[in-house]
């Protein structure tokens, strides 16, 4: 069975979705190198951005100990 990490997915997408050019979601969960690349790049020029979108949306995006983060329990 997969690990789920114990961030809250739901926490991490509205991150995203309200001040995701500053990279809030990847710090909250744990990777600050690129939540730190993130905001050079203001979310890869918006493309960064996206694809974290799409890979919360679809339970791909994973927290800094590499377990996926749930929007759903």
């Amino acid at each position: 069975m997969e690990e789920t990490s114990e961030k809250s997915g739901l926490a991490c997408l509205l991150l995203l979705l309200l001040v995701g050019w500053l990279g809030a979601h990847r710090f909250y969960v744990g990777k600050i190198g690129t939540a730190i690349l993130f905001i050079i790049t203001a979310g890869g020029l918006g493309i960064w951005w996206l694809i974290d979108l799409i890979m919360l949306i679809t339970g791909a995006f994973t927290d800094s100990q590499g377990r996926k983060v749930k929007l759903t329990s």
